[in-house]
């Protein structure tokens, strides 16, 4: 999944920008909890999976910052993420084999019914698909999974694609496998833990 010559349509800095910190020293990149580096795929919380092309300095409100230049293919858009904020914004490696494994556990569970009204509830679901755990992520898609689109109101179906996007972003780079294949996979878990509800 090559980003290369693709170009993104839109260029902003995220609410992670931090104008007010102190200029990052030449090793300030060692204090990170994780490390990434230029060409790697990553994942960020409010975006989902995305590759990193480059790392860049800018000089902002005076203080000379570095950043993370992360394109992400699914919206052609390319997020600017302050180096010193990456690991408190969220943004993390792709998940290992076993976190995947558990998230594709999660979807071949029965889908539990959200208690409270649905304003909480899509809340819930969003503060979820946002989290960047991606088995909190499988929660959302598996709940709001329903074999027949007119099942889904317009916001759950909103959700629940935006959940299912996420997931698959992911999981296709960690298999290695196009989304579509992935997406086919996903939604026949989903469809087992469908039919255990209604067994």
């Amino acid at each position: 999944m090559s980003l290369d010559g693709q170009t993104a349509k839109s260029d902003r800095f995220p609410e992670t920008s931090d104008t007010t910190s102190a200029p990052s020293d030449a090793h300030g990149n060692r204090n990170l909890p994780l490390q990434f580096k230029p060409t790697e795929f990553v994942v960020y919380p409010a975006h989902g999976a995305g590759q990193i092309l480059s790392i860049e300095k800018q000089t902002v409100a005076g203080a000379s910052l570095e950043f993370f230049v992360i394109y992400f293919t699914k919206s052609k858009m390319t997020v600017r993420v302050p180096i010193r904020k990456a690991a408190t914004a969220g943004m993390r490696k792709l998940s290992d084999l076993a976190t995947v494994r558990e998230a594709k556990r999660v979807l071949s569970e029965s889908p539990r019914k959200g208690r409270g009204n649905w304003s909480r509830l899509a809340q819930e679901y969003e503060s979820k698909i946002n989290s960047g755990d991606i088995v909190a992520v499988a929660e959302v898609a598996r709940d709001l999974f329903r074999p027949g689109e007119s099942e889904q109101s317009f916001s759950e179906r909103q959700l629940y694609v935006s959940a299912l996007n996420r997931l698959c972003g992911e999981i296709a780079l960690v298999g290695g496998v196009s989304e579509e294949q992935t997406i086919k996979e996903l939604e026949g878990l989903m469809k087992t833990g469908t039919v255990k509800r209604s067994a």
